[in-house]
């Protein structure tokens, strides 16, 4: 028996997962319109590849990827594109991002796939083909995976860890897909453990998932990886949880788990590997669990871009629904409207109601019992990030380690007053974010201030030694005999000059109107003129 390890704090709150898990999953049907965000990952947003009235085919490269940070976007099906335009994004603030709407034909065509050769490709040609073909973390924070397979500086890595812990109430997505398709996740795993040289495989999922742990076991036969039940305490999903309990390894604050020889993956991100490694597929859709107030609680196989509101009519929404929730109840963001899409971070969408999910109780005072930090998975003191987040004091909550909270909800689960803890948590933490960014931009500002200054200083400086080398050189020749034999030389040829055209008289000038008399005298004035230039310029160079 392999040792498991405890994590700090947790809670245990009502799994309601097994509503959702009676059914196999289905493969939504064609809806009229996707709306497919550009932006669906961490890092930069793609830049758009297509235009209004493009044709394209399904699987077909919309987004390409922009920046060290960014996955590539690809089309759903296949179709025209109707609008490239601003949509509502599914995300609590209801702000908007560039979309690409698409119109599908029902054709279904895919583009030409291809399986791709990762055993002969170098390690940078690998990473490029998954940031191509939009893979990214599937366990909700949507990272790019090619990032993370790298081996880093020792080439190799002692442990891969596969996510299949899946602690959240409600979310059942990660469970039937290791039930229905455990071959495709060990395929997908295999991959990542020859990419990242990684000396062992342990794959954890809690004990409450038995239909998947035996499925996954049967699977990982003759593999040589370790498939491992792990206690169902939440968050035991958690990344940084699930390695201390598989391999006692606690990271701690400023590090990575890399730095320790471990990394860690989501089933359904090893699944989209082996698709686009085997397949040559990219990633168009993923496994989602409807749940909460509908009919029909099931998990559904969902291309990105499908409106909310069209699969919640698919599982028979209940009229007193009366909010729709992207993710668990723990820690899931309310969504602004149902027509908002299915991105590639949505692995649940839950349907509230006032008796499913009734609203918390009126907050109350702290009256610092510390059960908040008794429950805290990360060791933080919640009490106190709470009292520097409503006082706005930022410093001092970055000093009680703010960023390293997960938002996992559990230090709220406990709160006998009843506060939001996690709302002032983000609202510290989005406070920082912008105060950093208006930093960055006067930082910004005042580099290029000081450059122009530098410059404007520069410059005035080199005009005054051009100007001092002219006066020293003009004081040189005036003491010069032969300089001043030569410019002597120069006005009396200009005044031969001047001489011999005042005695020429101008031929043809008799009886001449008043408006050719006006010209010629125009034309003196501007020759005699130009001579003056000109002469002021000899004095000048001598």
């Amino acid at each position: 028996m392999r040792r498991l390890f405890a994590f700090h704090g947790g809670v245990k709150p009502p799994a309601h997962k097994a509503q959702s898990t009676a059914l196999p999953i289905a493969v939504a049907p064609l809806f009229s319109e996707y709306v497919i965000p550009l932006h669906q990952s961490i890092g930069g947003a793609p830049r758009p590849l297509v235009a209004d009235g493009d044709p394209v085919l399904k699987g077909q490269k919309i987004g390409g990827a922009d920046g060290n940070v960014s996955a590539a976007v690809h089309a759903p099906t296949s179709g025209t594109v109707k609008a490239v335009e601003m949509r509502r994004m599914p995300h609590a603030s209801g702000l908007s991002a560039l979309c690409v709407v698409l119109e599908p034909d029902g054709d279904e065509r895919w583009i030409e796939r291809a399986p791709f050769d990762h055993k002969n490709a170098s390690p940078d040609a690998l990473r490029d083909y998954l940031r191509d073909t939009g893979i990214v973390g599937l366990g909700g924070a949507a990272f790019p995976s090619y990032l993370k397979l790298n081996p880093g500086k020792e080439g190799r890595l002692d442990v891969l860890v596969i996510n299949g812990a899946e602690c959240e109430p409600f979310i059942t997505c990660d469970d039937t897909l290791m039930r229905e398709r455990a071959a495709t996740v060990i395929a997908g795993a295999a991959i990542m453990r020859e990419m990242l040289a990684a000396k062992s495989v342990i794959i954890g999922i809690e004990d409450n998932k038995p239909e998947a742990i035996a499925a996954m076991r049967t699977a990982a036969q003759g593999r040589d990886m370790a498939v491992v039940a792990v206690p169902a305490r939440y968050p035991a999903g958690g990344a940084k949880q699930l390695i201390r309990v598989l391999t006692g390894i606690e990271v701690p604050h400023g590090k990575r788990s890399t730095d320790y020889g471990v990394q860690c993956f989501n089933v359904g991100t090893a699944v989209g590997i082996h698709d686009a490694i085997a397949l040559g597929a990219p990633l168009i859709s993923r496994i989602v669990t409807v749940a909460g107030n509908v009919v029909h609680p099931r998990n559904y196989e969902v291309l990105f871009g499908t409106k909310m509101q069209d699969l919640l009519a698919l599982a028979g929404k209940l009229p007193d629904t009366d909010r729709i929730i992207m993710g668990g109840p723990m820690m899931g963001l309310p969504m602004p409207g149902e027509e908002v899409p299915v991105v590639k971070a949505t692995n649940c969408i839950l349907a509230g109601s006032q008796a499913l999910l009734p609203p918390p109780p009126p907050e109350m005072p702290c009256i610092r019992c510390g059960e908040c930090a008794l429950a805290c998975p990360a060791d933080l003191q919640p009490f106190e990030l709470y009292w520097f987040s409503r006082a706005k004091l930022f410093g001092r909550a970055q000093e009680y380690h703010l960023f390293d909270c997960i938002e996992c909800g559990c230090c709220a689960y406990v709160c006998p007053s009843n506060i939001p803890l996690v709302d002032y948590y983000r609202f510290a933490k989005s406070e920082i974010w912008a105060r950093e960014r208006e930093k960055e931009a006067a930082d910004a500002a005042r580099s290029r201030f000081e450059f122009r200054t530098k410059r404007e200083a520069r410059e005035k400086a080199e005009k005054a030694e051009k100007l001092q080398a002219r006066t020293a050189i003009r004081s040189v020749t005036e003491t010069d005999p032969a300089a001043a034999e030569k410019k002597a030389l120069i006005a009396a040829a200009i005044a031969r000059a001047q001489q011999q055209k005042a005695e020429v008289r101008p031929q043809n000038i008799d009886n001449l109107t008043l408006e050719q008399r006006a010209e010629i005298s125009a034309i003196e004035s501007r020759r005699a003129r130009f001579h003056e230039m000109a002469k002021t310029a000899a004095d000048e160079d001598t």
